[in-house]
């Protein structure tokens, strides 16, 4: 076992000793390992990842901390398809895919396509890349700061979002792709996820409860103040543990993605009311949106990927419930990305939708992306098949609630 200054070590048992006696109001949504692969057959690197995370995880779960998922993300496909066709690729993605099931471990491999490239065949292959794995997730670029609008990955990102919600139940495959607008490498969360550089990994947050907290015992006068401090309060141990575990295995550690990311018993929307007093979505959430982006991204901490407001319609209760009751349609949602983030996430659309329609959206999203500099943002569609504006749907997906389909007019 390798020596480490003392310092670490008593930092480790300071820290089990605070979280064994502390009760956490927040989730570790993540811990997503970042690696570089020789090839497609290079299963060895993946291993390796598995045999880190799992290390990772058990250090955090000792300390007291729930760790909902651990992940691992690639390279962008592109870089490593090496003179193999995008078909030919398939079964070593297959393989992939077994071990992310076998370890319960989801996989990104990126931007699937360079930017700015168009593909005819691609919307096929990626319905055959959804039929035959179930861990992999993917995505395609939209915008960058370097080369602006990329209408031609935006045609192929509408192309693959209408055909997989025609090929897969309820449209429910595109969970797991997105159109990915000026979106950094080392975002820890899924699908907009890719890496660059060498094995790293970082850290991604379910910390809703923190922020309904803070706003329940705070005004418009005091709440970013009260909520930087419980946020860097209840963070700081948790960058400290990934310090010490990027000195003891040699992975770089990236940063928190400080987005209070939500989850089914974790509302962002029941958070931002007890601010705002109002349902999600009425005059003062634009407001609450603002102050808590600029908050989270301003936090003494090592920070990385969207460190943004995430509004994902159907993974939160509430939300959904607003978007039900009419308070908010899909233009407010993207007029909140535009002091927040992280854009148009697993939105119910009519599963009619046109191409044309879902491509102006991405290139709405896109050119948002562009108009602040580092702002990333994503769109995540959800087309259901035969249903129509208003309907109820409900979703075999565990981690998605029923909602309303919403209207793009």
């Amino acid at each position: 076992m390798k020596k480490y200054p003392l310092v670490f070590m008593l930092l480790f048992i300071s820290l089990f000793g605070f979280c064994q006696s502390s009760k956490f109001n927040f989730k570790i949504r993540t811990i997503t390992a970042g690696i570089t692969l020789a090839n497609l057959a290079d299963t060895i690197t993946v291993l390796e990842a598995v045999n880190f995370l799992k290390q990772a995880r058990d250090k955090y779960v000792k300390l007291g901390y729930e760790v909902q998922t651990i992940r691992i993300v690639t390279q962008n496909l592109h870089e490593y398809l090496g003179e193999r066709t995008y078909e030919e690729a398939i079964p070593s993605l297959i393989k992939f895919d077994r071990i992310a099931q076998r370890e319960d471990i989801p996989l990104a491999i990126g931007e699937i396509l360079p930017s700015n490239r168009y593909d005819t065949g691609i919307a096929v292959w990626a319905v055959k890349l959804i039929e035959k794995t179930e861990m992999i997730n993917f995505s395609l670029p939209i915008s960058s700061q370097t080369q602006g609008l990329l209408p031609n990955s935006i045609k192929a990102a509408a192309e693959i979002t209408v055909a997989i919600s025609k090929n897969s139940k309820g449209g429910e495959g595109n969970f797991r792709f997105t159109a990915s607008a000026n979106c950094p490498a080392g975002i820890p969360f899924f699908p907009a996820a890719y890496h660059k550089g060498r094995n790293s990994f970082a850290i991604g947050l379910e910390s809703p409860p923190i922020l309904k907290e803070v706003f329940e015992h705070s005004d418009w006068s005091n709440a970013k103040q009260n909520l930087k401090s419980e946020l860097e309060n209840q963070l700081k141990p948790v960058e400290s543990v990934a310090d010490w575990i990027s000195k003891l295995t040699g992975w770089q550690y990236d940063g928190i993605d400080t987005s209070p990311a939500p989850g089914l018993d974790a509302s962002i929307g029941e958070a931002i009311e007890a601010l705002t007093n109002q349902p999600f979505g009425e005059p003062s959430t634009l407001r609450a949106c603002a102050l808590i982006t600029e908050t989270i991204k301003n936090l003494s901490l090592k920070t990385c990927g969207y460190s943004g407001l995430m509004l994902p319609v159907i993974e939160d209760k509430t939300l959904a419930q607003r978007a039900m009751e009419h308070h908010y349609t899909v233009k407010e949602l993207l007029l909140f990305s535009s002091v927040s983030g992280t854009g148009l996430d697993v939105i119910p659309l009519p599963g009619n939708t046109s191409l044309n329609t879902i491509e102006n959206i991405y290139f709405d999203v896109a050119a948002l992306s562009l108009k602040y500099t580092n702002k990333a943002l994503s769109a995540r569609l959800f087309l259901i098949p035969g249903k129509g504006v208003g309907d109820l749907v409900e979703f075999e997906n565990p981690h998605l609630t029923k909602a309303v389909v919403m209207s793009v007019e």
